[in-house]
Order: C-alpha cells, then sequence, then structure tokens
C-alpha cells in the first residue's frame, strides 16, 4: 500500500510540474521582521505575505511567533506562482528555508493558519494535505475545547454569585 502510494504522490508531482506554470524563485534574501501571523519583511523585496494561507485570528500570536522561531533573522527564499507575481500580487509568495522547507506548510500543519490557496497553485496539494493532517490531529485552531464545541469556539466566562 505504501508503494501505490508514493508512486501515486510522484505522479500527482510529475503531472504537476507540466501542467502548471514555473514557479519564479528569488535568491537567498534575509528577513529582517515578522510583521504578524502570515506577513514577514525581507531585504530587497520588503513586505511579503505567505502565499496561500492567512493566520487565523483566535491563534494570530501563536503563528505570529511560531513564524518569527522558523524565519527570524535567517536567509529563505521566495517561491511566487508565475501568473500571480505579473498580476496585481507582488508581495505574495511560498517561504522556503535553507535546508528546503516550505513555512506556509509548516504553519498549515501546526493549524496556525487556514489555506487559502485555490487550486491552480503550485503547492496547493500539499497546503490542503498539511491542513488536513493539523484537523485530523486536531492541532491549532483545529483543537476542540473543553466543552466540546467545534473549532473556534470560545466559552463565555461563568458569572459568580454573589456569597448574599
Amino acid at each position: 500500500m505504501l508503494i501505490l502510494r508514493t508512486a501515486f504522490n510522484v505522479l500527482v508531482a510529475s503531472t504537476a510540474m507540466l501542467l502548471w506554470p514555473p514557479l519564479e524563485r528569488s535568491e537567498s534574501v534575509l528577513v529582517r521582521a515578522v510583521i504578524d501571523g502570515d506577513t514577514i519583511d525581507v531585504s530587497q523585496f520588503g513586505r511579503v505575505q505567505l502565499l496561500g494561507v492567512t493566520a487565523a485570528t483566535p491563534l494570530a500570536n501563536e503563528a505570529r511567533d511560531k513564524l518569527t522561531g522558523l524565519v527570524w533573522h535567517r536567509w529563505v527564499r521566495l517561491e511566487s506562482d508565475a501568473e500571480k507575481s505579473r498580476g496585481r500580487r507582488r508581495g505574495v509568495a511560498y517561504v522556503i528555508t535553507g535546508d528546503g522547507v516550505c513555512v506556509n506548510t509548516v504553519l498549515a500543519r501546526e493549524g496556525l493558519v487556514r489555506v487559502t490557496a485555490v487550486r491552480s497553485q503550485a503547492r496547493f496539494d500539499e497546503l490542503k494535505e498539511a491542513e488536513a493532517e493539523a484537523q485530523r490531529l486536531e492541532k491549532g485552531i483545529w483543537s476542540r475545547t473543553a466543552s466540546g464545541k467545534s473549532p473556534g469556539y470560545t466559552r463565555r466566562p461563568e458569572k459568580r454569585r454573589s456569597s448574599w
């Protein structure tokens, strides 16, 4: 079964490389600052938003902290879909660390961002698979609260009764 799954993944990746437009890759750039859970500031380009994801409001601070730990004052590469970068969305990219890890995917796998990618984007399947894993393992925004309510539910504090 593992061999079939691996063969299928290779087939999908090969097909994707033929059908989807190539990614534009930057040279390594230094991350000067982390603005929020899905935006960084890099040398040469300024502000760059992570492509295909958006930071989840309930865990915005956690997403920012994780992103800071992964990329702040480090050299990264930026990859953008060729068709997206020619249009109105110049400051949007996949952020790749020095060891080849896609930061966008890491944040999705931790349940700290929601995937907003569309099927035509190069890393769509990778991001959706990471988000599905976070949902399955109930991580981050997909975790259940103590009350068993759906993700994003915040329990109201109980009112204190007077001692009278």
